[in-house]
């Protein structure tokens, strides 16, 4: 490990090297941290070539974001100033740095964004898990994966779901997005041959338990296939995907 790099910038130590290491770069959670430690984190990984994207990112930490690297020229210089994007309905935020940036972690070029031949379906039970849903897509087509998305396909109007399983059947990876009682991911892994990933949601009435019940039925399920994310963690569902469309080529 004495070729990995990390950037110290006192309130976080960023794992600048983690996408020549894992394939992924890093993530920024970014809840709990202010806009200003949040533009200081996108000014480091921009600084050292990095390309990353965060999550379950609020309105106000994007736009103070976004006018401070994007709305003032020469901040990060008028040429090289990254490419800031925000999605209102999964709550991501991309930052996208051009390759001419300088790479201080190594010389390796950069793999987020590089495109796969394979693809993920991307499957929601109802509306409601949309932001979810949008999370998990969002974050596998950053990373290069082909996603097409089934949204709508809850198991209270099976036909819906039907109507759609001869292109769910086309994927490599499945995400199954559901949140109430959770049952989406198995009916899917008893009609398809790819791995299923299950992500819960926190979408539901009282005895849903903010996901807990759904969370249960994925893991509980009989159907073979089916890994298990924790509750409302698109991301990390699509991040799985996408290594093991990696692993398939």
């Amino acid at each position: 490990m004495k070729d990995e790099k990390f950037d110290d910038i006192g309130f976080a130590k960023l794992d600048v090297s983690r996408e020549n290491r894992t394939g992924t770069s890093e993530a920024i959670f970014c809840p709990g941290k202010t806009k200003e430690q949040l533009l200081k984190i996108l000014e480091t990984f921009a600084k050292n070539g990095c390309s990353v994207l965060g999550t379950k990112c609020t309105r106000e930490q994007a736009d103070f974001v976004q006018e401070m690297l994007n709305g003032t020229p020469g901040k990060s210089g008028a040429t090289d100033a990254p490419a800031i994007r925000y999605d209102e309905t999964s709550r991501i935020l991309t930052m996208k740095v051009k390759r001419t940036a300088k790479r201080s972690a190594n010389a390796k070029v950069a793999r987020a964004g590089r495109s796969l031949k394979d693809s993920v379906a991307v499957c929601c039970a109802g509306t409601a898990d949309l932001p979810i849903a949008e999370e998990a897509a969002q974050t596998a087509e950053f990373f290069g994966a082909k996603v097409e998305r089934h949204f709508d396909v809850g198991i209270a109007g099976l036909h819906r779901l039907l109507s759609k399983m001869d292109e769910i059947r086309k994927a490599d990876v499945v995400i199954a997005v559901a949140g109430m009682e959770g049952a989406l991911a198995g009916v899917i892994a008893g009609l398809t041959k790819a791995p299923v990933i299950a992500v819960p949601t926190s979408v539901g009435y009282g005895s849903s338990f903010n996901g807990l019940s759904p969370l249960l039925t994925m893991l509980n399920t009989c159907a073979e296939g089916v890994s298990v994310v924790n509750i409302d963690n698109g991301y990390g569902a699509a991040v799985s995907a996408v290594r093991m469309l990696r692993i398939k080529k």
